[in-house]
C-alpha cells in the first residue's frame, strides 16, 4: 500500500531541508512512534535482525538483552574503517541532514535520545570528519556513515571551527556545549546502513548542474558568434522533427542568446555552406546530457526521500529486513551523470581549439602578435588534459562487485565509488568549460565593432567585469579559475538571465 514519504526537492534542496529540520525539531511523532515499535519488539524476545543479533555474516549470533547497547557502540567503532582524504564539509553537512530526512520518515526506529542529538548537530554547525573511502554502497555507506555517527558517542573526529581540518569530536562537543549520548537498540544500526554519501554527492552535483548545462549553452553561442557560424542549425523545426526535450532546449537557449546578433548578420550571406559539429550539433551533444542528468535528478530526488536502513519498523509492528540499503539505483545514474559531463567538456574543448586556429579573420592563438607571445595555447592543453582524465573517471564504477561480508554480502554496486568519481568529473568540466569561456570573450573582442546577440553581449560583460582583454603572455591560470568561478556561483548565467529572461 502507498506510504507517505515527506519531500525535498533537488532543484529547492538547501531551503528544503532547512524546512524539514524544522519540521522535525517541531513534531518528531512519527519517530516516536516508531521507536515505541521497537521497543514493543525486544521486550516479545524474538530474535530480530541488528537489533538483538549480529550483523551481516554473524546475523546468526543472538546478544543477549544487556549488551544491546555495547552491541550498537561496537558496531559504530568497527565499522569506522574508512580512509582517505576527507569529504567536503558541504557533503558532510547535505549526507548528515539527509539521514536525518530519513530517519524522520519513521520507519527506522531510531531513540529520541539520539535522534534529538542529530538535530542539535545540525543546529549547531557540527560537521563530523569523514573519510571518503571505504564504502562498496552496499549495505549503504556503512563506513562513511559510521564515521559521520561517531561524534554522538564522543568518539571520531569533526571539521573544526575554521573548517581548516579535523580536531576531536570530544573538543567539538565541549565548545558547542553538547554531550555525547547512549546508543539504544537499533541506533548504531540505523545511523550506518542508508545510502546518504552516495546521495549526498548526487544531490550536490546535480544542483550544480541545473544551472551548468545553461551556462554550457551560452558557451556554445558565444563560440559560435566569435566563429561567425550560422544559426540555421538551430530553427525550431528541425528540432520538432526529433523532439527529445533537453535538443529543443539547448536549440532555443542558443536562439535567444543570438537575438538580434549584428555579427550573424555581417556573414549571412559568406557562402559558408556547413559549420563543424561541436557548433552546429550543439543541441544534439548539449541536449543528450541535458536529458541525462534530468533522468539522474529524478532517481537521485526519489533516492533521497527514501528509507534505506534496515531492517525497517512498520505501521502493524512488523520489522522487516530488506534490501533498500543497496545502491545500485543510484550507482547506475552516477554513472550516467559523469558521462553525461564528460561529454558537455568534450565539446567544449572542440570549440576552443576551433577559437584559437585563426579561422575567419581571428588570429591565431587568439593574440595579434605571436611568437614572441605563446597566447591562448596552453590553456587548450589544460582543457585536453581535463578532458582525457574525464573519459578515464567516466568508466563505470557499477559493472563491478566484489563480495563482502564473508560471502553473505555477494553483490555490491561500488556507487560511492561512482559519487567520487562525479564529483571530480563536475570540478574538470567546469575547469574546461571556464577555458571556452575565456578564450570566447577574447575573440569576441576581435569582432568589434560588430555586436553579438544580446544574450551573448551580456555574457561577454560579465566576464570582462571579472577578466580583461590580454594584448600579451600572462599568468593565465588565474582568470580561468575566475571564469569557473562565474560558472560556479552562477554568476554568468544570473548576468544573461537579468537581461533576456530565464533560459531553460
Amino acid at each position: 500500500m502507498p506510504m507517505h514519504l515527506e519531500q525535498v526537492s533537488i532543484r529547492t534542496l538547501d531551503a528544503d531541508l532547512d524546512r524539514r529540520m524544522q519540521q522535525l525539531a517541531d513534531d518528531p511523532a512519527a519517530v516516536l512512534t516508531s521507536r515505541r515499535r521497537v521497543e514493543a519488539a525486544i521486550r516479545s524476545d524474538a530474535p530480530i535482525y541488528g537489533i538483538n543479533t549480529g550483523f551481516g555474516a554473524l546475523a546468526s549470533r543472538r546478544i543477549e538483552s544487556g549488551r544491546l547497547t555495547e552491541l550498537q557502540r561496537n558496531l559504530l567503532l568497527s565499522h569506522a574503517c574508512g580512509t582517505g582524504e576527507p569529504l567536503s564539509p558541504e557533503i558532510t553537512r547535505l549526507m548528515l541532514r539527509l539521514k536525518i530526512h530519513a530517519l524522520g520518515q519513521g520507519y527506522s526506529g531510531i531513540s529520541e535520545t539520539v535522534f534529538a542529538q542529530l538535530l542539535a548537530f545540525d543546529r549547531a554547525g557540527l560537521i563530523p570528519w569523514v573519510p571518503s573511502r571505504g564504502s562498496v554502497g552496499a549495505s549503504g555507506d556503512l563506513a562513511p556513515l559510521a564515521h559521520m555517527s561517531l561524534p554522538l558517542i564522543g568518539a571520531g573526529q569533526c571539521w573544526n571551527a575554521a573548517r581548516t581540518g579535523p580536531e576531536p569530536s570530544s573538543v567539538t562537543l565541549q565548545r558547542l556545549g553538547l554531550t555525547a549520548v547512549e546508543l539504544g537498540a537499533k541506533d548504531g544500526l540505523a545511523l550506518i546502513n542508508g545510502t546518504q554519501m552516495m546521495a549526498a554527492c548526487g544531490a550536490y552535483v546535480l544542483a550544480r548542474c541545473l544551472r551548468l548545462v545553461s551556462a554550457a549553452d551560452i558557451l556554445g553561442a558565444m563560440s559560435l558568434e566569435a566563429l561567425q557560424g550560422s544559426a540555421r542549425p538551430f530553427d525550431a523545426r528541425i528540432h520538432a522533427l526529433r523532439p527529445h526535450p533537453g535538443q529543443a532546449a539547448a536549440a532555443a537557449n542558443v536562439r535567444r542568446l543570438l537575438e538580434h546578433s549584428e555579427i550573424l548578420e555581417s556573414h549571412r550571406d559568406c557562402g559558408k555552406v556547413q559549420d563543424p559539429y561541436s557548433l552546429r550539433c550543439i543541441p544534439q551533444v548539449h541536449g543528450a546530457s541535458r536529458d541525462a542528468l534530468e533522468h539522474a535528478r529524478g532517481v537521485i530526488e526519489c533516492e533521497i526521500n527514501s528509507v534505506t536502513d534496515n531492517p525497517l519498523v512498520f505501521e502493524d509492528g512488523d520489522i522487516v529486513s530488506g534490501g533498500n540499503f543497496h545502491g545500485q539505483p543510484l550507482a547506475l545514474v552516477l554513472d550516467f551523470a559523469a558521462i553525461a559531463l564528460a561529454e558537455l567538456a568534450s565539446i567544449s574543448e572542440r570549440r576552443t581549439y576551433l577559437l584559437l586556429a585563426g579561422h575567419d579573420g581571428l588570429p591565431t592563438l587568439l593574440m595579434s602578435d605571436t611568437g614572441i607571445n605563446s597566447g591562448f595555447m596552453i590553456p587548450q592543453y589544460t582543457a585536453a588534459a581535463l578532458v582525457s582524465e574525464n573519459k578515464i573517471l567516466a568508466h563505470p564504477a557499477s559493472v563491478d562487485s566484489i563480495p563482502t561480508s564473508l560471502g553473505q554480502e555477494d553483490h555490491v554496486s561500488m556507487g560511492s565509488i561512482g559519487a567520487l568519481k562525479l564529483l571530480s568529473v563536475l570540478r574538470n568540466t567546469e575547469q574546461v568549460l571556464a577555458v571556452e569561456l575565456l578564450s570566447a570573450a577574447q575573440a569576441l573582442d576581435f569582432r568589434k565593432p560588430l555586436q553579438p546577440g544580446h544574450g551573448v553581449q551580456l555574457a561577454h560583460a560579465a566576464v570582462r567585469e571579472a577578466v580583461s582583454h590580454a594584448d600579451r603572455d600572462y599568468e593565465v591560470g588565474a582568470d580561468i579559475d575566475r571564469c569557473a568561478a562565474m560558472l560556479r556561483e552562477p554568476r554568468l548565467v544570473e548576468a544573461v538571465e537579468t537581461g533576456i529572461g530565464p533560459l531553460h
